[in-house]
């Protein structure tokens, strides 16, 4: 029988802290000539290929080079249901959701369709590199037992839960707020802390939700403040206008959420774009994460999001995907994107800057740096295999590259699911077990940070 202790040979690159400019050599270990040993989903050791392979004794070796192994990347806002609407044409927010989101959500009700997309969907994540993701589920309470039976299989760490929404939505889409509140009940029972799921109490936002169900949501949260929260925040100007008319009393959007005692640090916040001076100040009171969701912002022109400014006040930004609205399962393209926007704000994201962000930045986001996001021995064997010359240009771009900077801003620019070579999802090869065997003279001539 092979063993299952693996020692994955390749360059390494994990974080250790947010970096400052791009020249910080503190916040990352990147070892030329690195290794992994990898024992039941699990890192055993990190270091240059010489010492770890003095501990590996049986381990089977897989040899990666010249290609670069990081944590696996974490999308913290995305929605299952919509796996078939990505790329829908034209509208802004609340067109888009009558038009496009609302009628495909209901056809999983289902409950074969949705173990189906399931099986698609986390085949997407996979193949984009993508080893844990933040979920909406439909209402459907079927929805969500299919999104975790389906990361249960895969051994994957996820967050999801199921919608609540009990107004503004078509017949077939809507709960109460007494059957919401006990689908939920049920499903944080089944799955939540079961393997490496999580669930998230999901009041999909304040225009679906009455204040009964609001008040539901927040029974939720008291009974169960291990469980994650998540909605969307000020994504477009006629939402936030909507959400004040059904909300008269609210000072501004996030009370609405405030009030019904659902901000803190385990709070996700879609979008957060068009905030007031009282909102910023509670999320930086209450430890909620604005999520920044860089292709759907612009696909539905709801504005540029704030990243420098929020950080300013001690607020931790997540980013995220935000499929079906967003425009790409990976998340390099979604840093590519969310360059471009910071860009247009005069704020600038920096490569490591960015890699960080998607791995060791998201964990702490969601607290989980302990347990993924790194590559620290003793946390979850989650990694990507990343090839910068996987395509004609970045070959050709690669060949003046010389630094591990330049390299990242490479892939942060031109990488998508073609730059992936390999995924491991809790120390399991996904893609094959995909691996190469020549030396590093024969790839490209070695990078230095």
């Amino acid at each position: 029988m092979p063993s299952d202790r693996l020692l994955l040979r390749g360059r390494i690159l994990t974080f250790q802290s947010e970096p400052q400019s791009v020249d910080d050599t503190s916040s990352h270990v990147y070892i030329e000539d690195g290794a992994l040993l990898v024992e039941n989903g699990v890192i055993l050791a990190r270091g240059t290929y010489s010492e770890v392979v003095a501990e590996a004794r049986d381990a089977q070796i897989v040899d990666h080079r010249p290609h670069l192994l990081t944590a696996g990347f974490i999308d913290t806002h995305i929605h299952f249901p919509q796996v078939q609407i990505i790329a829908s044409w034209g509208a802004q927010l609340l067109d888009w959701l009558n038009t496009y989101t609302f009628p495909e959500e209901t056809r999983f009700a289902d409950e074969g369709h949705a173990s189906a997309m399931a099986c698609r969907f986390f085949d997407l994540l996979i193949n984009h590199g993508t080893t844990t993701s933040v979920a909406y589920c439909s209402v459907h309470k079927g929805s969500a037992n299919a999104y975790f039976e389906e990361a249960e299989q895969r051994n994957m760490r996820v967050i999801g839960g199921k919608v609540l929404m009990d107004r503004n939505a078509p017949d077939g889409l809507r709960d109460t707020p007494q059957s919401g509140y006990d689908d939920s009940k049920e499903l944080i029972a089944k799955w939540h802390g079961k393997g490496r799921a999580h669930y998230a109490i999901t009041p999909r936002f304040a225009i679906t939700s009455t204040p009964e169900q609001m008040a539901t949501a927040g029974a939720l949260v008291t009974e169960h403040p291990d469980c994650f929260v998540q909605t969307h925040l000020s994504e477009n100007r006629n939402e936030i206008a909507y959400t004040l008319e059904l909300y008269p009393e609210a000072r501004d959007y996030l009370d609405v959420y405030q009030s019904y005692g659902l901000l803190s640090d385990k709070m996700l916040l879609g979008h957060s774009i068009h905030l007031e001076p009282r909102e910023i100040d509670a999320l930086a009171e209450t430890g909620a994460r604005p999520v920044f969701c860089p292709t759907s912002n612009l696909f539905l022109g709801s504005g540029l999001f704030d990243d420098a400014g929020l950080k300013a006040k001690g607020i931790v930004n997540a980013i995220a995907t935000d499929i079906g609205a967003g425009t790409s399962y990976s998340m390099l393209q979604t840093l590519n994107e969310g360059y471009k926007i910071l860009q247009l704000q005069d704020q600038k994201l920096h490569p490591l800057q960015a890699f960080h962000w998607i791995t060791r930045g998201n964990a702490v986001a969601l607290g989980l740096e302990d347990k993924i996001g790194t590559l620290d021995p003793g946390t979850e064997a989650d990694i990507v295999v990343l090839n910068s010359r996987a395509t004609d240009a970045m070959a050709l771009r690669m060949e003046r590259a010389t630094s591990l900077s330049e390299e990242l801003f490479v892939l942060q620019m031109l990488g998508d699911d073609r730059t992936i070579d390999e995924v491991y999802v809790a120390g399991r090869a996904q893609k094959g077990g995909k691996a190469l065997s020549y030396s590093m003279q024969e790839g490209a001539r070695a990078l230095v940070s």
